[in-house]
Parts: structure tokens; sequence; C-alpha cells
């Protein structure tokens, strides 16, 4: 428990002082934004401070930060410092500038951010990539609360379709409507459970004070051989830093009234989800290594849904139930919603199709869906659907951080500020995504060694396209 409350402090003097610095480093002022030049009273609309934190929140946490950190923990105390370590330096750095740079840019999405400061073929790119990544996070948050919902009817699949067809129906009501409709109004409330959740069960491992692995016992999980490097910084996402949060900040810089209210919102709410992602963390590390399954009679080979269940049931009782379910049916259910909702924007953006009438939101919204739903239907027909989708989610996820990392460096040099900031993050996430991909099963399955080598090569050449770009970049001025 003492790496978990260093932990905790870290992240809170994170927000307090490098939280700031970053801030300085930016410079918001008091020019008008998005939500009152370009209010339409469907996507740009100022709400009010608390309602964009929370669902900034939820929109960038889903369960990301619970079902990450699950599996994250079986890597043992390496996982609370990628989650401190990550979410400081990384996340919240990349959310929030990705946040303030939309805002600058009359609330562009991430695929136009990207085409701006890297190029229209990136940008093309982009659009594909991030719509698609969209698309996945649509149908894998579908079928993971329609399979937990069908199975308390019956353990026919029918009910699983009829769950899906139910979702999908709330989808495409909350992506049509004013985003102040549901959205404004009900997602505050799930982000308060999800939460009040975590600080529950924080208040019991502090009562119970469990021993548990800690880092200057060693970074491994006990009997966990699989390398950290490069999987644990693709498990944990979410709790770290998610490229899938830049597609979301957009969403909340159209509704923010003052540029000052930038970190609170975007550098406060990845921050906040650090800190669910810890007490997440912990309490798996406690359930894994530290006899909490056996207390509460469970097998250690639980998937991440199940230990949520079991461990809120079961330290929480009948609150903890309904707190579990809305944590592992309404939070992917919301993101699947916000995740669709950028997707129509981004592609609005790119064809040039306001979004004020109903009818053109419908004519992106048809195509969108029906692409979804085939991404759906592969997931629930295909034995491997569920677990291919997700580990080309996490890789996309990541592998997008890495493009609104690389933009925002640019964008800092370009307007000569402290660009180091991005720069290490997005050469760090470089490696990451460039290892996985040689050496995850789902792609180039190469050995370990060979993904290490592919990585210290992208490495190389990143270093060398920047050095010999910034040094053009200097030339001109």
């Amino acid at each position: 428990m003492i790496t978990f409350l260093l932990s905790l402090l870290a992240l809170v003097l994170g927000y307090v002082l490098y939280g700031r610095f970053v801030e300085r480093v930016f410079g918001p002022d008091d020019r008008v934004t998005p939500a009152v030049a370009k209010a339409d009273g469907v996507d740009y609309i100022v709400l009010p401070t608390w309602k964009i934190f929370m669902i900034q929140f939820l929109n960038i946490a889903g369960t990301g930060p619970i079902f990450g950190a699950i599996m994250g923990a079986k890597f043992g105390p390496a996982a609370y410092l990628w989650i401190v370590l990550g979410c400081i330096f990384a996340g919240a750095v990349h959310d929030y500038l990705s946040g303030m740079l939309s805002m600058r840019n009359d609330g562009a999405g991430q695929p136009e951010l990207v085409g701006r400061y890297l190029g229209l073929p990136t940008k093309r790119v982009m659009l594909v990539f991030s719509v698609f990544l969209l698309m996945m996070v649509g149908a894998v948050f579908v079928y993971s609360p329609a399979l937990i919902l069908g199975k308390m009817f019956s353990d026919d699949l029918v009910w699983v379709y009829i769950w899906c067809g139910i979702i999908f129906v709330y989808y495409i009501i909350a992506t049509m409507l004013p985003i102040d409709k549901i959205i404004g109004k009900v997602y505050p409330l799930f982000a308060i459970s999800m939460l009040f959740m975590a600080v529950a069960l924080m208040v019991v491992l502090f009562v119970k004070w469990p021993t548990l692995p800690e880092l200057y016992n060693g970074i491994s999980g006990e009997g966990f051989t699989t390398p950290i490097f490069p999987a644990l910084f693709i498990t944990i996402a979410c709790g770290a830093i998610s490229g899938f949060h830049a597609t979301q900040t957009p969403l909340m810089a159209r509704c923010v009234k003052n540029e000052h209210m930038g970190r609170p919102m975007f550098y406060g709410a990845m921050i906040t989800e650090g800190l669910v992602a810890l007490i997440w963390a912990t309490v798996s590390m406690y359930f894994f290594y530290g006899g909490a399954a056996q207390e509460l009679g469970m097998p250690l080979t639980l998937q991440a849904p199940e230990v949520v269940t079991a461990v809120s049931e079961g330290w929480l009782g009948t609150f903890g139930g309904i707190l579990a379910m809305l944590g592992v049916v309404a939070a992917p259910i919301t993101s699947g919603d916000t995740a669709l909702r950028s997707a129509r924007l981004i592609i609005a953006e790119f064809i040039h199709l306001e979004q004020k009438s109903i009818m053109k939101r419908i004519w992106i919204c048809i195509p969108l869906f029906g692409c979804t739903m085939l991404l759906l239907f592969f997931n629930i027909e295909n034995p491997d659907g569920f677990n291919v989708i997700w580990s080309w989610f996490g890789w996309s996820n990541q592998t997008l951080a890495v493009f609104t990392l690389w933009a925002i460096t640019v964008y800092l040099v370009r307007n000569k500020k402290n660009y180091w900031i991005t720069l290490l993050p997005a050469l760090f996430m470089t490696v990451v995504c460039t290892s996985f991909l040689m050496v995850s099963k789902n792609a180039f399955g190469f050995d370990i060694s060979v993904g290490y080598a592919v990585g210290a090569f992208a490495l190389v050449v990143s270093i060398c396209w920047f050095a010999l770009w910034l040094k053009k970049e200097k030339e001109k001025r």
C-alpha cells in the first residue's frame, strides 16, 4: 500500500505542478471560444464547468481505466509506474493540448488538427484511421453490455442480439440529438457513480490495508512472464495515455466558454482517470496477489468484467452490485455513443457538411451505423472476434496518440514554445506501437527480440526525421 499512497500523491502533485507548467507553455487567453463564436444549439453549446468536467471524464474513461488497470495489474507494480508517469507526462499533456488546439482551431476534430500540422496525406490517413477506431469502440462497447444484459434473461444468443438492437437504437437517438439533451443531462450522473465506486473501494482498501507487491520489491508480478515492454503500455491505455481521448476532447472543446477552463477540464479529467485506474490496479493486485480472490471465493482466472462484479458486490454489497452494473453496462454504452458522435462530426468536417440540419446528420449516420453493425456482427459470430477487435483497438488507440503528439509537437515548434513536453512522449509511444505491431500474434507475431530491434530502428528514424525537419523550420525564420 506504500506504493499506492505515493502514487496517489504523485498524481495530485502532477496536476498542481506539471499541469500548471504545461498550461504556461500553451498560454491560454481571453479570446472568444468556438462555443460562443459558432453556437448552433446542437454541437456548439456553452455548458456549465462542472458538467463539462463530468462529461469529459466519462467520455475519455468509460470502462478503460477499470478493465485496462485490471488486466495491467497482472504485470505487478510496473503498472503503478506507467499509470503515474504516463498520466502526468503523456496522457494529461496529450488531452490538454489536443483540447486547447481544438479550441484554437474552431473546434476542429482530431484528423483536421493532424492534417493542419502534419500535412494533407496524413490527414486523409487519420480520417480513415480515427473513424475506423471509433467504429470499433462503438462495436466493442455494444457487445460487452449486451452480453451481460442478455445473460440476465437467458443463455440464448437471441437475447444478446435483442440488447444490441436496443443499444443501437439508443445510439442513434443520442448521436442525433443536441449534446445538451441526453449527454449533458444524464452522463454527469454516470460519471459521479463511477467516481463514487472508486472512492468507496479506496476506503475499503484503507480499512483492509492488505499486503501488496511494492515497487521496492521489484516491478514484475509474481509468476508473470509476459514481457512488460511493450505489452503493459498497450494494455493500460485510458489510465495513462489514449489516442481515443483526442477524438473526444473536441466534443467538450466546443462547449467551453473560456480557455482558462482548459486545465481542469482536460488535464484534470485525465488525472482523475489516472486516479481511478490507480485504485482499480491496487484492487486487482489485492485480488490476484494479496488473497482477495480467496476471500471472495473466486478463481484467479476471472475476466475483467467479472472481477469488477465480484469485488464490488463482495465489498460494497447490493449497492456495490448496482454501481458495478453501471460501470460495466452504462459506462461502455456512453463511450460508444460519444465515439459515434465524434465519428459523425469528423466525417462532416471532412466533407464540409453542416450538422445543424437533422437530415444532414442522418445522411452521415446511416452508413456510419451500418459499418459499425458489420463489425459488431463479426464480433458476435466469430469465436475470437472480440479478442481480435480489442487487440487492434488497443494498438490503434495508442497509434492515434502517436500522431496526435507529433502534430502537437509541430504546433509547439512553429509557435516557439517548449516542444520537449510532447516530443519525448511522442518518441516513446512511437517505439511502443512499432514494437507491439511486430510481436502481437494478431499482427506479425515475431519474436520479442525482433520487436525490440524494430522499435529501436523506429526511434532512430524518428529522431533523425525530427532533427532534419527542425533544422528546416529554423532556417525559414
